[in-house]
């Protein structure tokens, strides 16, 4: 918002305040100035002249010799060659010594050996936006109006002395989208008299209702709570007053004529939007407020047609829509030089309508932008009367008696009752009664007693950003000043920041992994729905979630698994030469189990490693192996070995998972027997997916990240160094080709008792020599007493019972 500190000073006095001050204060208040904008960009001896003859010059086609009186004891003679120069006009006159933006001297000089003793000026070369002025007056030289004084000084003649503060508003604060409410803010801040207009006064009535020949009727009371009109005849369409022109182009606004100058004006000091139609292009001058119907069409101010939807809310008039509402009114009803009588509307229409309106249409205007924000309602008719009355004055009008409207603006007053005590304890001050009624008569909130310690306020209807007892204490405290306010030690137990388990695992995982040799990656939550059914072991209990509406068919569902986006990425790098890879990621899973979501997915966080390539780079003496189940197996196992979860606690499963390889995969689980949990699934990529893909064998694993904050030992247990000797035993054991050596391990262990301390399988062999479906396993078994060195017939005698349950268990045979 532009805030001319001329036009601010008609409502309050800034005698002894310079613009720099009002806006430092206007700053600490709450409301940030972003720029102090001095209309007089250096001008200095520029006067008011009027041309009293033009004539060629001898020796120049495009150049006028002008004799130009300017109020000096003699007239000027001024060489110019703008082609809209002519005898009978007041215009700008840069005398000899006159200094103009950008460091421009007059001096006299010869043209073409013609004598020229000044300038006679534009706007742009007075430093003026020469954009803002009408358009007959954007080319050649500024033509001022006939009864402009001879002599007087340009910078008082256009209001060049004038200071533009400009308002950094937040949304909250629609207040001061109007010098009315810049106004309040100022006189509350300096704690000043404020005088506001009187509409009421300055205008006379015509003894003919306006009710004889305009109507107005509301159909969408939701989106329109008050619409009101008056009826203004035998207007004469013009060039609004000069003091007017220059207060717009202050503002930004670029004057068109006396009407809608008007209504740019009252908006601009009301805050509220008004719009003035040709009230003989109205049928009937009966006007209904709607909302749009499907297929409706309208041509609008800037001369294009706009295809209406239901949602659009439209002022109508013989059924067919002549006005956006709030956003623009429309071609057929627009003030012209021709218009005579004016049908004028203010009305309060609901904000959410207005923006939804002009975003659809990529339509933003002055009038939108304040409706979008919530409007005073209380301010519709003061500034229907001020523009009529405007209107009277500046257009010759004839002003008819009465409003008609329809709706009602009237609100039940917001009281809210404010508690000594907590705004003080709020604001660590020791503010008495009397100071906090002084602040709120500043502000203009009329305020009570309402017991002991509380005051009741009543917020105008213009602060609609105040709801609760919190914004008062807000109020006080700027008014107050935030600088006023003392500085207080915090009290009470303060409590050291610091991660959570899960944060410190997953941060632990990353630092493990990265200092391991992997490269951590981050893919997509969205894929494509064909990827979501790829690999479903770990979201086998819910279904994949549908966005509402995605970017497109490959990004439609959220991830149900980690694992097609890091086969993405492993395809993108081999594609550029980069096969050999180790990657992982931590991020989340989603699924959900409803058909038609209503409520928050499930979501599970996971970690996700992916191998692929060669191990090791190529030697002279050394060929780099590949990767292989092992590895990866590896990599998971040294994962949980640095969680400190104990390798008995998780068991693998070779039962094929859904988007791996059948023979080389397994599940992982933690705990034993019916209690076992899945942690998650690893092995090589199903072939023919990885031939889809055109990549070489990669294996991948997907461990679900919640066992294993549950399972986390971060305790570490230390034992003494053996004293004693170990005694080693290996056994060779035949058993049938489906029975997994895990099985075996686990047979050993719980029959081996205590004094088996390690176990480990070091050779599997099949042949034929050991029959058809056979195969022989070789472990490694070694025993350690803590105490004492163990006997060989202790040892033998556990090892007979560990072989004794195998060969129960599984028919295993010793092999010779």
């Amino acid at each position: 918002m532009r805030v001319s500190t001329d036009w601010l000073s008609d409502y309050i006095s800034l005698e002894g305040v310079t613009s720099e001050d009002l806006a430092s204060r206007i700053t600490s208040a709450g409301i940030e100035i972003d720029v102090i904008e001095k209309r007089n960009q250096g001008i200095n001896k520029v006067v008011v002249g009027y041309v009293k003859s033009k004539e060629k010059h001898p020796d120049a086609d495009k150049l006028n010799v002008c004799i130009v009186d300017a109020g000096q004891e003699e007239d000027l003679q001024i060489v110019c060659g703008a082609k809209n120069v002519d005898a009978g006009q007041k215009v700008p006159v840069a005398l000899v010594g006159a200094k103009l933006p950008g460091g421009m001297d007059i001096k006299k000089a010869k043209l073409r050996g013609v004598l020229s003793q000044g300038m006679i000026c534009s706007a742009k070369e007075l430093g003026m936006n020469d954009k803002l002025l009408p358009k007959e007056l954007q080319e050649g030289i500024l033509v001022l109006p006939t009864d402009t004084e001879i002599g007087k000084p340009i910078v008082d003649v256009l209001g060049l002395n004038d200071e533009i503060l400009e308002l950094d508003l937040t949304p909250n604060r629609s207040d001061c989208l109007s010098m009315l409410g810049a106004a309040y803010e100022v006189s509350a801040i300096l704690g000043r008299e404020l005088s506001l207009p009187n509409p009421e006064k300055e205008m006379l009535e015509v003894q003919d209702a306006a009710a004889d020949h305009i109507s107005v009727t509301i159909g969408a009371d939701e989106q329109c709570s008050h619409y009101a009109a008056r009826y203004i005849t035998g207007v004469k369409i013009g060039p609004s007053p000069l003091w007017m022109q220059n207060r717009l182009m202050a503002a930004g606004v670029r004057p068109i004529s006396n009407i809608v100058d008007i209504t740019n004006y009252v908006m601009l000091e009301y805050g509220q939007p008004l719009h003035a139609f040709d009230a003989d292009q109205l049928k009937d001058g009966a006007v209904h407020v709607r909302m749009a119907e499907a297929g409706e069409t309208m041509v609008t101010l800037d001369g294009t047609e706009r295809r209406l939807e239901p949602h659009m809310l439209v002022i109508t008039a013989g059924g067919k829509p002549v006005a956006l509402a709030g956003v623009m009114g429309g071609l057929e009803s627009e003030v012209t030089d021709s218009t005579v009588n004016i049908f004028l509307e203010s009305a309060k229409f609901d904000g959410g309508t207005v923006r939804k309106t002009s975003r659809q249409l990529g339509l933003r205007s002055e009038a939108s932008s304040r409706f979008e924000k919530e409007v005073d309602p209380a301010a519709v008719i003061p500034a229907l009367n001020r523009a009529a009355a405007l209107m009277a004055k500046y257009a010759g009008g004839a002003v008819h008696q009465g409003i008609v409207e329809a709706g009602s603006a009237d609100t039940e007053p917001t009281v809210i009752t404010l508690s000594l005590e907590k705004l003080n304890r709020y604001l660590g001050t020791d503010l008495s009664l009397l100071e906090v009624k002084t602040i709120f008569a500043r502000l203009h909130f009329p305020c009570g007693d309402a017991g002991q310690g509380l005051v009741d306020v009543q917020v105008p209807s213009r602060r609609g950003d105040i709801v609760l007892d919190v914004d008062l204490i807000e109020e006080v405290a700027r008014l107050y000043g935030y600088d006023n306010i003392p500085t207080t030690a915090i009290e009470g137990p303060t409590t050291p920041g610091s991660l959570t388990i899960a944060q410190a695992i997953r941060r632990s995982l990353r630092r493990l992994l990265t200092h391991s040799g992997f490269q951590e990656v981050l893919g997509y939550s969205f894929i494509h729905p064909q990827q979501a059914e790829m690999f479903t072991s770990l979201s086998s209990d819910g279904t994949a979630v549908k966005l509402a509406m995605p970017m497109s068919e490959d990004r439609s569902v959220l991830r149900t698994s980690l694992l097609p986006q890091l086969l993405d990425i492993a395809v993108y790098n081999h594609n550029r030469k980069q096969p050999d890879l180790a990657l992982f990621e931590i991020g989340n899973l989603f699924h959900t189990h409803e058909k038609t979501l209503t409520k928050q997915p499930l979501e599970r966080p996971v970690l996700g490693l992916l191998l692929s390539g060669r191990k090791g780079s190529k030697q002279w003496n050394v060929q780099p192996a590949k990767v292989d189940f092992f590895d990866l197996k590896g990599a998971l196992e040294t994962v949980l070995d640095y969680l400190g979860i104990r390798a008995e606690d998780i068991t693998y499963e070779a039962n094929g998972p859904v988007g791996f390889h059948p023979g080389r995969s397994a599940s992982v689980y933690a705990g034993q027997g019916e209690n076992k949990k899945l942690l998650g699934v690893l092995g090589q990529i199903h072939p023919k997916t990885q031939q889809e893909l055109d990549l070489e064998d990669a294996y991948a694993a997907e461990i679900l990240l919640e066992p294993l904050y549950e399972l986390t030992n971060a305790r570490v247990v230390y034992r003494d160094l053996p004293r004693f000797p170990g005694m080693e035993r290996d056994l060779a054991i035949v058993v049938n080709e489906e029975v997994e050596a895990s099985s075996l391990i686990q047979v050993i262990k719980e029959n081996a008792g205590e004094l088996l301390q390690q176990i480990q399988v070091f050779d599997v062999f099949t042949g034929s020599k050991l029959g058809e479906g056979k195969k022989s396993v070789a472990i490694s078994m070694t025993y350690r007493h803590q105490e004492r060195t163990l006997t060989d017939e202790e040892v033998a005698g556990v090892t007979e019972k560990a072989v004794a349950a195998l060969q129960q268990t599984f028919g295993a045979e010793l092999r010779k």
